[in-house]
This record gives C-alpha cells, sequence and structure tokens, in this order.
C-alpha cells in the first residue's frame, strides 16, 4: 500500500517537471510574491486604508464641522482601527465608483453597494455586513390617490433614483413604463422630488421613509417597506484572496460580538444623531 502511494507521487513529480510546471522554490517564491502584492499587505506598509464612499443618509453624511460620520463611516473607521492603520475617505460619484476601484484610486468600496452578479463579474464581494431594501417615497400632490406600485408603472409618471444604483435598477424592473430622471447625487434626487418635479422617487431604505416621517405635509409612502431586499458588502478589486479573507474574517467577528447591529440601530432607527447635521 505505502509502496503503491511512493510511485504514485514519484510519478507525479516525475510528470510536473516534464511539463515544467514549478518546484516547491518557486511555488513559495510565487506565494510570498503574491501575499506582499496584496492590497492588505499594501495597506499596512502604507499605514492608510483608502476607502471610496459616496455621501447618502445615513450610510455617510457631514455634519456641522464638515466631518464624515454615518453607519459606513464607522464600520471603515473600526476595521482601519483594528488593522493598525489609519482611514482616508475618498468621496466618489456612484456611477464610477467601481472603475475608480478598479484603477486603484482607493482600496475598497464601503458604501453600501448591493452584491450583485452584474457587479461581481469586476468585483469581488465579502461577505454581507448588512441587508438593504429599496423603498419608494411620493410627492402627496403630484401622486394623490396613488397606494400601489402598479400605480406608478404608467408613460405619464416620472420618477427619479440615484445613477448606478440599485434603486435604478429596481425603476427598470418594477416601473418599466414610467418616465426616469436619473441623477448622480442623492441630493439631486431629493430636490426633483421636494420641487414636484417627479410623482415619487425610490432609494434604499431608510431615506423614503425619513422623508416621509421629517415632511409629512409634503411627501407619503405609498408602499409599505422595501420592494426588494438586498446583501451588502465591501467591493475590492479580483483576484486578491488574503484581503478578501481578513475583510470577511473580521465582518463574521463584529457580526458576533453585536457591534454591527448595535450600529445598524443606532444609524438607522434612532434619530439620536441628527442634531449632528447641519
Amino acid at each position: 500500500m505505502k509502496r503503491g502511494m511512493l510511485m504514485m507521487a514519484a510519478a507525479i513529480l516525475a510528470l510536473a517537471v516534464a511539463l515544467g510546471l514549478p518546484g516547491s522554490g518557486e511555488s513559495g517564491e510565487i506565494q510570498r510574491k503574491l501575499t506582499e502584492e496584496s492590497t492588505i499587505e499594501q495597506v499596512i506598509k502604507r499605514g492608510v486604508l483608502r476607502v471610496g464612499m459616496s455621501t447618502f443618509v445615513p450610510w455617510a453624511m457631514t455634519d456641522k464641522t464638515g466631518r464624515l460620520i454615518g453607519f459606513e463611516i464607522d464600520v471603515a473607521t473600526r476595521l482601519a482601527k483594528e488593522l493598525g492603520v489609519k482611514v482616508e475617505f475618498v468621496p466618489t460619484k456612484w456611477a464610477g465608483i467601481i472603475p475608480a476601484l478598479l484603477t486603484g484610486k482607493f482600496d475598497v468600496i464601503i458604501g453600501g453597494m448591493g452584491i450583485l452578479p452584474q457587479r461581481n463579474l469586476k468585483v469581488n464581494f465579502t461577505i454581507p455586513y448588512d441587508y438593504s431594501g429599496v423603498g419608494i417615497v411620493a410627492h402627496k400632490q403630484m401622486a394623490a390617490g396613488f397606494s400601489r406600485l402598479e400605480d406608478f408603472n404608467k408613460p405619464e409618471v416620472v420618477v427619479t433614483a440615484r445613477l448606478g444604483s440599485t434603486a435604478a435598477m429596481a425603476v427598470e424592473k418594477f416601473l418599466p413604463k414610467a418616465q426616469k430622471r436619473l441623477f448622480d447625487d442623492e441630493s439631486q434626487v431629493i430636490q426633483e422630488l421636494a420641487n414636484g418635479k417627479v410623482h415619487a422617487l425610490l432609494a434604499g431604505i431608510p431615506l423614503p421613509t425619513e422623508l416621509a416621517l421629517s415632511q409629512p405635509d409634503k411627501f407619503f409612502l405609498p408602499v409599505a417597506g422595501t420592494i426588494t431586499r438586498e446583501p451588502i458588502g465591501f467591493a475590492l478589486r479580483k483576484g486578491d484572496v488574503d484581503t478578501l479573507n481578513v475583510f470577511d474574517n473580521w465582518i463574521r467577528v463584529v457580526e458576533a460580538e453585536g457591534w454591527l447591529a448595535e450600529r445598524k440601530h443606532y444609524w438607522f432607527d434612532t434619530q439620536e444623531w441628527k442634531s449632528l447635521l447641519k
């Protein structure tokens, strides 16, 4: 039995040599080089984790002093601290955030990005650290009498969403007949609804609810809850298993200790942070 196994091992080694495959020494050198070139190793050497993000409430926003705050800001800040490095936020237009990652403008996207097959073809995603969904908020005058999602799926209806977002995808899927007005910035999307130029706005939670609660005389929720459910992950460049492993396990640790749920509750279920905004 042992003799047979030794003969098989010898045969495999001989085949590897014949095919010109790397030996153990060469394999070790390749492994060392891949490790050194990984994003996580570069971050440690640089001493800075560069995070691509886009501002939208309450994921990431600017407070009265100009400082970035929000759920994603908390997540990225703690991640960097536990890696022993500083964090550098790189605000980026949402429509161009994946191309910016691929060209090396930052190390990772931590910005409420839904894990989608189309995106996964371009980037790798960590395990989910959160779940979100798209909701709809409507203008009381423009959408008077609307009470179902189907009411908005008409050629005469105009809806808005953020360009390149899952909300924009939901518009295409659920409201194909409606007219679409898509913008890069969330503030522009909100302004369109506030000015009565569109019937409704589609966005990730909790923005629709926030708008309806803050201005009940102007906005309302025609559909309760969300119309989609989306896993949210960090996005990073492909071919980097070491960085993916570090991020995945960090998410598992902070999720297990309840920290992610605690921060999610603070930013999404309370109004305690409202006084920090302008």
